[in-house]
């Protein structure tokens, strides 16, 4: 069958309408805090509305259903149109005049990365800056999930779009029809970012700075109205908490958390991965609060007041956070954490492989894969041992099929086979090793933060241009999980059957 290109860019249009009515926001914001911009970014806002209202006008005579091949072009290549349309507001602003910074900027936000490459976050204009959080939010539970609950209007079936955008190895529906599944999902999406906007916001932030962050923690973002990101409220231990605990539910799978609204807290609860992520980060937490007690120094690895409420209390503290944002690939800061002892450092490195909950809008491997993998791995030793015997791999009580498991074991070799050759990627230029496996690490992660030059504390100013295409790349490879973006790389998805 013939790919229908009307289609595609009929929703390509649908999307540039979204993304120019956020922008239009932005500059309501900038209108109220007269930040010197308000023109710029309303001619952006108009411009991508415009070009997204021609795009559906061409294309309204179109036919209704969506395939499979359709479905991965539209969310690969709708992440790409949104990506190039959201660079205008930098551009236009001369915030980020180098087009390939403006790119680079852009898809770290769509992709909820959170790696940046300004030097002095706090000069921004906060118009700039609310629309720079705002790429974040619409990109944490995906620009394809947001509009298919929409589609209706449209009369175009979106289980298509759903099955290649949901992250994690299977989109749960909590409803039969996809559209009411998208709309459930926005709604608690948008709860959870009220009620952290509240509560920083009661904690001590300014509203806009609560504003920013709720929407950057809820995506598992990370980008910050501040230089020092999170350690900038090292003196506010409340804050901290505040988002660590919005940080720990963003990490988790919605589906759960549309299922304890509904008072099914035991369906929730005993869910397998929900307790292994917990277990995950209690214990992650546990290694590094006893290792910082007792051997790193914490005034050199935090800014300005670490010890509000005592070593002992900063060790958690500082320990928790870092682990919930790595985890969860959140990338927020407290402290530098390679900093503390090279054993850390290695322990946080290996903590960007595992990603939060399937379901989720954090990145990585997600647990669910991980304990598919160590449980299929454990059967082994049985099976060598019982060749005829049947023993499948149960999750939550239920075999797993074993396509299911192969998929999972295709999907970890491909992403580590993608994580040694973007290492090598970033080599290329010239960029030392640990940095190097850093970058790949974190930008097919979707973290933020990375190792060596490139760390906590340091931003990607200093990556050559080419090095940001490379990064922004596996952004999207990562953010998508690798199959949705490398299947269009192959040469049968395109013939015509």
């Amino acid at each position: 069958m013939k790919i229908n290109y009307k289609i595609i860019f009929h929703f390509f249009g649908l999307l540039l309408l979204f993304n120019g009515g956020f922008m239009l926001l932005s500059t309501l914001i900038s209108l109220i805090y007269d930040d010197g911009v308000t023109l710029k970014l309303f001619l952006s806002g108009l411009a991508v509305l415009l070009v997204g209202v021609f795009l559906m006008l061409l294309t309204k005579n179109h036919r209704k259903e969506m395939n499979k091949r359709e479905g991965y072009m539209v969310v690969t290549f709708g992440w790409v149109v949104m990506a190039i349309s959201g660079a205008l507001p930098y551009m236009v602003t001369e915030v980020i005049p180098s087009f390939t910074s403006a790119i680079f900027e852009t898809m770290s936000g769509y992709t909820t990365t959170g790696a940046t490459i300004l030097n002095d976050i706090e000069v921004v204009p906060k118009g700039v800056l609310f629309w720079r959080s705002t790429t974040h939010w619409i990109g944490g539970m995906g620009i394809i999930v947001l509009a298919i609950a929409i589609l209706p209007l449209l009369g175009i079936g979106g289980m298509q779009l759903f099955a290649a955008e949901a992250p994690g190895p299977s989109a749960d529906k909590l409803h039969p029809r996809i559209t009411d599944t998208a709309k459930r999902l926005w709604l608690i999406y948008f709860g959870y970012t009220a009620a952290e906007t509240v509560l920083l916001n009661v904690a001590g932030m300014s509203f806009f700075d609560a504003v920013n962050h709720a929407m950057s923690t809820i995506s598992t973002g990370g980008f910050s109205t501040k230089n020092t990101s999170i350690a900038h409220w090292n003196d506010n231990p409340l804050i901290q908490y505040i988002i660590m605990i919005f940080m720990f539910l963003a990490g988790t799978n919605f589906v759960l958390s549309y299922y304890a609204f509904k008072g099914k807290f035991q369906k929730a609860l005993h869910d397998e991965e929900l307790k292994w992520y917990f277990k995950f980060i209690v214990s992650f937490t546990i290694i590094a609060a006893l290792t910082i007690y007792f051997r790193a120094d914490l005034s050199l690895s935090s800014i300005d007041h670490p010890l509000v409420l005592g070593r002992e209390e900063g060790s958690i503290r500082h320990a928790l956070f870092q682990v919930l944002s790595v985890v969860t690939t959140t990338g927020f800061i407290t402290a530098d954490y390679t900093l503390w002892t090279p054993l850390l450092t290695v322990f946080f490195f290996g903590m960007m492989f595992l990603g939060g909950s399937a379901g989720s809008t954090s990145g990585g491997v997600k647990v669910v894969r991980h304990l598919i993998l160590i449980k299929n791995g454990f059967l082994e030793f049985k099976r060598a041992l019982h060749p005829n015997a049947v023993l499948p791999v149960r999750y939550n009580t239920k075999a797993i099929p074993g396509v299911v498991v192969y998929n999972i074991l295709g999907f970890f070799i491909l992403y580590m086979l993608s994580f040694i050759v973007g290492a090598l990627g970033f080599s290329f230029f010239d960029i030392d090793f640990e940095s190097s496996i850093g970058l790949a690490a974190s930008s097919l992660g979707n973290i933020g933060p990375a190792l060596g030059a490139f760390g906590p504390v340091n931003n990607y100013a200093a990556l050559p241009p080419l090095a940001q295409w490379w990064a922004s790349f596996l952004m999207l490879l990562g953010r998508l999980e690798l199959f949705t973006v490398l299947i269009i790389m192959t040469p049968f998805f395109w013939r015509n059957r």
